[in-house]
């Protein structure tokens, strides 16, 4: 697996709240869709979205059953790691590499609503991560990810 961090999501109770707070802190939000907010930070992107949605886009049961899950459970800390790769080939080839090592997918990679393609797996420790193609931001051949048009 590339060893880069290209996306940082943060589950916020209060999305308006937080981009607020992320604002007066100096912070310049880039273009975002509806419902999620994402700062360009250097050649990373960290993205805020409402807690529970995360938690449902990235394969992670907070109530119920699967407290024994890797990354599940009500302890789990609300945030996914990510890395943007340039291509879906690249998506599932990352996620094999995961899995070889002794990764636990939550989300196989698949098409996304919002037009990209994606996986979730957790590390052994549990750790949340997201290996994503998302046709609308751009991946440098340094490995620096950014923000495109808003979609996505």
């Amino acid at each position: 697996m590339d060893q880069r961090l290209s996306l940082v999501t943060l589950g916020v109770n209060d999305l308006d709240r937080a981009r607020d707070f992320y604002r007066a802190l100096g912070w310049e939000t880039g273009p975002s869709p509806e419902h999620i907010v994402f700062f360009q930070t250097g050649g990373m992107v960290v993205a805020l979205w409402e807690r529970m949605a995360l938690a449902v886009d990235s394969g992670i049961e907070i109530d119920g059953e699967a407290e024994d899950m890797p990354g599940s459970g009500a302890a789990w800390g609300g945030k996914v790691l990510g890395l943007n790769v340039a291509s879906a080939a690249d998506v599932d080839e990352q996620l094999e590499s995961a899995m070889a090592a002794g990764a636990t997918i939550l989300r196989p990679a698949g098409s996304r609503y919002w037009g990209g393609y994606s996986g979730v797996f957790t590390d052994l420790d549990g750790h949340v991560w997201e290996i994503a193609h998302n046709p609308y931001w751009s991946v440098t051949e340094d490995g620096q990810t950014l923000l495109g048009d808003g979609r996505g």
